[in-house]
C-alpha cells in the first residue's frame, strides 16, 4: 500500500516522502497515529507539484546564495579592540560581531553561518568562512587592531 508520510517515521521515511508499506503496518500503526495518509491519485498529484515546487525554490536559493558568495568572498572586516600588553584581547571577536559587520557592509549572513579555526583573541589577522552548506563557502579576512 502507498502512503505519504505526514511525519518523519524511523526506518520507513521523512515528511512528505511517497512509500510502499505493508496494508496492516498502514491500517494499525500509521494512519491511527496520523503518522501518513493514504496515497490516493489526488493527493499523490499534489505531493508531485509540492514537490516541484520545493525543487524549484531550493535551486533559486542556492543561486542566490552563491552569487552573495562570489560578492563577499575575499572581503575584510577590520575591528577595533582593547588588548593588553602582549596583544591579547580583554575579549573576543565572536561571529556574531562578525555578522553585524557584515550587514553594515550590505550582506545578509547570520551568526550560525560564519565558522572561525579558534576563537579569536589576539590581534592582527584572522581568517572566517562563510558555510552555507552543499560545499558553498567563501573566505573573509577579519583584522583585529588595537583600540
Amino acid at each position: 500500500m502507498k502512503v505519504i508520510l505526514v511525519k518523519d517515521v524511523k526506518d520507513i521515511g521523512k515528511v512528505g516522502d511517497l512509500v510502499n508499506v505493508a496494508e496492516g503496518f498502514a491500517r494499525n500503526f500509521l494512519f491511527p497515529r496520523k503518522l501518513a495518509s493514504e496515497a490516493t491519485e489526488k493527493r499523490v498529484k499534489e505531493w508531485e507539484h509540492l514537490k516541484r515546487v520545493a525543487d524549484a525554490k531550493k535551486k533559486k536559493a542556492i543561486e542566490e546564495r552563491k552569487a552573495l558568495l562570489t560578492k563577499i568572498s575575499g572581503t575584510s572586516l577590520k575591528f577595533k579592540a582593547a588588548a593588553g600588553e602582549t596583544d591579547k584581547l580583554f575579549g573576543t571577536v565572536t561571529t556574531t560581531e562578525i555578522s553585524k559587520e557584515l550587514t553594515k557592509a550590505g550582506f545578509s549572513v547570520d551568526r550560525r553561518d560564519i565558522h572561525l579555526e579558534e576563537p579569536i583573541k589576539v590581534l592582527g589577522n584572522h581568517k572566517a568562512w562563510i558555510r552555507f552548506g552543499e560545499g558553498l563557502e567563501a573566505q573573509i579576512q577579519v583584522v583585529v587592531e588595537r583600540a
